[in-house]
Parts: structure tokens; sequence; C-alpha cells
């Protein structure tokens, strides 16, 4: 496609990874350098990574989180009014953030989960509502009470719960500092070890690739679901605080985030692991960082890269058709 617009593709992935921090640029402004650009891949890639995390968990599961962009809302609007707004000590606020976050999604996971398995409710269905009503019902409470009159978001939180900072200095240079992407990198290998090396991780696994067999196994398929939910829920709150609380500092009312719907085509890229997650997560927002440099420097819409990325996802899902015919080839060759 480059080469149809006469450009050269290696330059512009070059300029790509110029333009998130990861080659160094020719030149920069004031008090920024590659690693200030590195630092701001890191800030805006935190989100997508629970997020990608919290679609991960439910698909191990059999679940479909399709909900992942209303607990975001959900939980950053909640974290919001009751630590955005006060005056508590900054360490106070920032944890009592994260911990809103986790207890708000989880409460909307467990919510899916107990719909699914009590009344077999179909989970896509359930998170699509959800999605509108926790959308609206958000937007009607910050446009009669939380409204910023000149830019019609919700009022911007306070410092003291960002769990971002931004223009930070060091070493002479303005840094964005993301105060949780430590604990997203601890939460990927925890969530590693819950899924590959615990009995309920077992369970999970189970229950995804046959529920009726693993309740016949004595598994308590209930039990099962609604725990996935919590934690897919619990994650999914964590991406919400860190991009309404973190990446940005506002909420735009009656507008669902992308980053919670592009996060089940990196979980799928990702192939529904942990650090498969992560790298896919890392992977797609490197593209979206970059686009903005490629675009200036190469003389195109800055939607190309949007197109490789969505190219890129496309080929992702046909590989796991392409393994589905490789693995009954291999049963049709073991029974011959």
């Amino acid at each position: 496609m480059l080469l149809l617009l006469g450009k050269n593709p290696f330059e512009a992935y070059r300029s790509i990874l110029q333009g998130a921090g990861i080659l160094p640029k020719t030149r920069y402004a004031g008090k920024k350098s590659q690693l200030t650009d590195f630092m701001s891949l890191l800030n805006y890639t935190t989100p997508m990574i629970f997020a990608a995390l919290s679609v991960a968990v439910a698909l191990k599961s059999g679940i479909f989180n399709i909900c992942v962009s209303g607990i975001m809302v959900f939980s950053g609007f909640i974290a919001t009014i009751l630590v955005g707004y006060s005056s508590l000590a900054p360490i106070i606020a920032k944890p009592l953030v994260v911990l809103i976050g986790v207890v708000a999604g989880g409460l909307i996971g467990v919510l899916i989960g107990y719909l699914r398995h009590r009344f077999n409710m179909n989970e896509v269905v359930v998170a699509i509502m959800l999605n509108y009503i926790i959308s609206y019902v958000v937007s009607f409470f910050i446009q009669t009470r939380f409204v910023d009159p000149i830019t019609r978001q919700s009022v911007e939180v306070g410092q003291n719960a960002r769990l971002t900072l931004f223009d930070y200095p060091i070493m002479n240079l303005k840094m964005e500092i993301n105060l949780v992407f430590p604990l997203a990198l601890i939460t990927v290998f925890l969530i590693r070890y819950f899924i590959t090396r615990t009995r309920f991780g077992f369970e999970l696994q189970a229950v995804g690739l046959n529920s009726k067999a693993s309740n016949y196994a004595g598994i308590n398929v209930g039990k099962t679901v609604i725990t996935t939910m919590l934690i897919s829920g619990s994650l999914a709150g964590l991406a919400g605080v860190s991009y309404y609380l973190g990446s940005n500092a506002s909420i735009q009312p009656r507008v669902l985030p992308a980053l919670g719907f592009d996060s089940i085509a990196v979980a799928l890229l990702g192939n529904t692991s942990a650090i498969g997650s992560f790298f896919a997560s890392l992977l797609v927002m490197i593209f979206d960082s970059g686009t903005t440099y490629m675009s200036s420097r190469m003389q195109v819409l800055r939607e190309i890269a949007a197109l490789i990325t969505s190219i890129l996802l496309l080929f992702s899902a046909i590989g796991i058709f392409f393994r589905a015919l490789a693995n009954r080839y291999a049963r049709e060759v073991e029974e011959v």
C-alpha cells in the first residue's frame, strides 16, 4: 500500500518507530528526547495492557467480555467523583483510585457473570446493553453536575489523584511517568501464574473448553464463571482509572473509549495469553503513537497506520483459523 502511494515502506516503519520512541529522531524540541517519547508510549500502553488482560482472562473461560469500554467509563467516573475532586494527599488519593477501579470494575464483572450463570443470559447481549446503560447514566450525571462549561466534558480531576505525572522534570527533560505501569507488569506475571499454575486457573480453562464436562467432573461452573468475570471486570476497572485518571483527566459524555473494543483484537493477537497480550498491546500502541510523526514526515494520511494495524489483526484471526485446520488434519492423520 505504501508503495502504491509512492512511499518507501521501510522508511515509513522507521518513522513509526521514531515517533513511538523506539528509535531516535534527527532532532527534538526543547526538553524532549527519545526517552521522553518512550515514556509517553508506556503511558498510553498501560490502559491497553489492563484491557487486553481483561478480555484474555474472560476468553479463557469461554466468556466474550465486550463490556470493557463500559466498565472503563464506570470505574473512571466513580473514582473521579469519589477521589478526583477531593483534597486528599497524593499518597492516599492515588492508591485509593486504584482500589476503587478494582472494586467498581469487579462489581460490573460479577453482574455479567451472575446473569450468565443464573439466567443463562448471553454475556455479549448483556455487555452491549450495559455499555449503553453505563454510558447514558454517566453522561447524565456529568452534564448535570460535573460538566466543564468550556470543554463540555467532566471537570478535570486534581493532580493529587492523577495516576500519570506530566512534564515531570528528570535530567533536564520533561517526562510522562505512568505510576501504575509497574503494576501492569506485575499483573501480567500474576495472571500468567494464576492461569497456568493454580487449581482455579485449570478449572477456568476447563470450563472454557467444555462447561458440561467440567460440571460432570465436579467443577463448580457457576462459581468459576462469576469469579472469572470478577477478575476480568477488575482488570477492566484498572484500565478505566489508568485511562481517565492517567492518560486523560476528564470523561467525554456519551463516548465509549475505542480502547476497550480494540483490546478484544489485541487479546486475540496475543493468543489470549498474559505475556502475549502485553507484547500485542505494546505493538499496537507503537503504531498508534508513531502515526503522527510518520504522517508529517512521509506526507501520508495518518490513517495508513490504523490500516496496517487492522490488517495485522485480521491476519492474526486468520492464523487461528489455519491453526484449527491444522489440528483437524492432525487428528485425521492419527485416526488413519
